[in-house]
Parts: C-alpha cells; sequence; structure tokens
C-alpha cells in the first residue's frame, strides 16, 4: 500500500493582519481554537503531519498532537516568511511520499478534501483543491519535487512550483477550501457558519 504523504501545517506565521494581542489561531472557534480545529480535520484525514509554529504556539499545539510531529521555529526563522517554514517543513519528513501545504488557519476545510488531494499525488506531481474555479487549500507536491520545495524562502511560497509543474485541480463541493482567517471579520463568519457563496467564487 502506498505511504500516504505528509501534512505541512503552516502555523508560524505573525498574523499581523489579525491585531489585538491574541493571535489569530489562538482564537476561539467552537469547542476548541482556530489552529485546534484545523489540526482536528489534518488528524481525521489519516495522514501523517508535521506542525511547523513557534514556542508561543507550541503549547497549544501539543495537547492535540506529539512532541515528534511538531517543529518549534525560532521567532528569526519564522520571520523569513511562509517559504522558509514549508521548506523547513519538507525538511523534517524527507522520505515522505510527498507533502499536502496547509496554512493553520483554515479550520472550514473538510477532511475530505485533505485526503482528496492526497489521492491525487498518486498521479499528478502537484495537485490542489478548486471550489468553483477558484484554486484553494491544501497544495500537493509530489516527493520529485523535494529539491524544489527545499529552496523555498520568504513570502512567494510555491507559487512557483505551481507555475511551473502540470497541476491538477480537483473540483470539490467544499468552499471550505478557500476560508482562511486573516482578519476578525473572518473569525467571525466563521464562528457563525458562513462560508463563501456562489457568487463570490467566480
Amino acid at each position: 500500500m502506498r505511504q500516504r504523504p505528509t501534512v505541512v501545517v503552516l502555523a508560524a506565521g505573525q498574523g499581523s493582519r489579525f491585531g489585538g494581542p491574541v493571535h489569530k489561531l489562538e482564537q476561539p472557534l467552537g469547542a476548541s481554537t482556530v489552529l485546534g480545529t484545523t489540526l482536528d480535520r489534518v488528524i481525521a484525514s489519516g495522514c501523517p503531519f508535521i506542525v511547523v509554529t513557534t514556542a508561543r504556539l507550541a503549547t497549544q499545539a501539543l495537547q492535540q498532537v506529539a512532541r515528534r510531529d511538531l517543529l518549534v521555529l525560532a521567532e528569526e526563522e519564522a520571520q523569513r516568511g511562509v517559504g522558509h517554514s514549508i521548506a523547513a517543513g519538507v525538511a523534517e519528513r524527507p522520505d515522505a511520499s510527498g507533502w499536502l501545504v496547509l496554512p493553520g488557519d483554515m479550520p472550514m476545510i473538510r477532511t475530505s478534501s485533505i485526503q482528496a488531494v492526497a489521492d491525487a499525488l498518486g498521479e499528478h506531481p502537484v495537485a490542489f483543491t478548486q471550489y468553483r474555479g477558484r484554486r484553494g487549500h491544501p497544495v500537493g507536491f509530489g516527493s520529485e519535487l523535494f529539491s524544489e520545495l527545499m529552496a523555498l524562502d520568504g513570502d512567494i511560497g510555491a507559487r512557483r512550483i505551481i507555475a511551473r509543474y502540470p497541476a491538477h485541480a480537483i473540483e470539490l463541493d467544499d468552499p471550505g477550501v478557500l476560508v482562511d482567517i486573516d482578519t476578525p471579520e473572518d473569525l467571525a463568519r466563521a464562528r457563525r457558519g458562513e462560508l463563501p457563496e456562489a457568487s463570490d467564487a467566480t
């Protein structure tokens, strides 16, 4: 049986757009938090995972995940941007069959969407979710792209890799693949269970 790819959960950002003394990933959501709810989805997928975070959020993450599944970056490393966080997470799981990149602020995503991208990596070097024609998360990369992922740095992330290789879009009936929590307004909508309508996804 083919090994499942590893989910790299990105939880090392500063969350500066959210503002306030409480990090957006620590904000209460339902019976958990924004990060806690995202991790619930990842754990339920059955895929191995690594959570890339900072000391500020490590204690919260350890309530749900084992220490071996946590990579704690120093603040100066975290400030190097999302590309560095992706590369650091991939480096922690170099023998994985592939990697799914998922921001930690996406608590509305369905577990089945994570599984769909994991399955698609068996056939495609790059795969991503899509809702009504709009690209969402997670984005998956096959093991053959290890060196490309390791070269990432800064805030550009993996967009250049997606543009360079044949990328497979997986059209899903899951608007949660588009929903990240960047602002207090985003969080308020998530708490109300509001998701993008078809008219928002053109």
